[in-house]
């Protein structure tokens, strides 16, 4: 005789946190479609109000990249050798497996060199991304990990830094080159940025982000590991992505700019004659 629970429709019971599916890999926690839908809804308004949380946007992307979004992005490296490669060996991004001490000794002009020298400039290791957790096809979980493990090439390649609008503006170039909502997202937050902030989003970075995303080769079928030694200037060639203006530079000229204007602005005292200093 058939149970309670299994006389229910099975879309029924999918809603039912104590029916919930078993995992499809370690570490992953599948979700109903009213439990999906609340974790995108939270994470997306709390990673808009600030696009550093790296957790918040973490659970945002994986939230809603299903049904279409990350199958579409494996079938894209399924086109490419290259991807295919990726797929089949499974590479993961980090410290130990990328030799951090080794790339400092590269050539200056090398990716590898390059990579390392903007972790040291920004405080930042490849160790810390999350792993994925709400994706249920494991496949395409992985190619969520990888994507979010690349995220510091992309930083590095254009040279921009991890400041607020450095960090809309590379989410700009990945929402151009893989259409993943979750990006997307992160650059509206550019709504968020103070004045002069924004005014070089949208005079310098917001235009070269969409620029080069959309024009560029597929960016998660590049294999890292094997172009670490590579000329990075021919690698920006190659993948058709020209390097913006330096992002510290700019904002350091107008912050003295601001302080000449400032100094200049300032009253003058003078003296007068027969007056005294203590």
């Amino acid at each position: 005789m058939l149970d309670h629970d299994q006389m229910l429709p099975v879309s029924y019971r999918s809603f039912s946190v104590l029916q919930r599916p078993p995992p499809n890999y370690e570490g992953h926690i599948p979700l109903t479609k009213l439990e999906r839908l609340g974790l995108a809804t939270g994470s997306g308004l709390l990673s808009f109000l600030d696009p550093r949380r790296a957790d918040l946007i973490a659970a945002f992307g994986e939230a809603t990249a299903q049904p279409y979004f990350i199958y579409a992005l494996r079938d894209r490296m399924l086109l490419s050798p290259t991807g295919r490669r990726i797929l089949r060996d499974r590479p993961r991004l980090t410290s130990k497996s990328l030799n951090i001490p080794y790339l400092r000794t590269l050539p200056s002009n090398t990716l590898g060199y390059a990579y390392a020298e903007w972790l040291d400039r920004e405080g930042v290791s490849p160790d810390t991304r999350s792993a994925v957790r709400y994706i249920d096809n494991e496949e395409c979980a992985y190619v969520m990990q990888r994507y979010r493990e690349c995220h510091d090439f992309y930083h590095a390649l254009a040279g921009l830094p991890v400041f607020r609008e450095g960090e809309v503006a590379v989410k700009a170039f990945e929402y151009a080159n893989t259409g993943l909502p979750m990006t997307g997202l992160a650059v509206f937050s550019a709504l968020t940025l103070k004045k002069a902030e924004w005014r070089r989003f949208i005079d310098i970075y917001g235009p070269w982000a969409f620029r080069n995303g959309a024009r560029s080769d597929d960016v998660i079928n590049i294999y890292w590991e094997e172009e670490l030694e590579t000329d990075i200037d021919d690698l920006r060639a190659r993948l058709g992505i020209e390097r913006p203006p330096d992002m510290r530079a700019i904002r350091k000229a107008e912050r003295a700019r601001r302080k000449g204007e400032k100094v200049v602005g300032e009253p003058t005292v003078t003296a007068t004659p027969g007056s005294t200093s203590n």
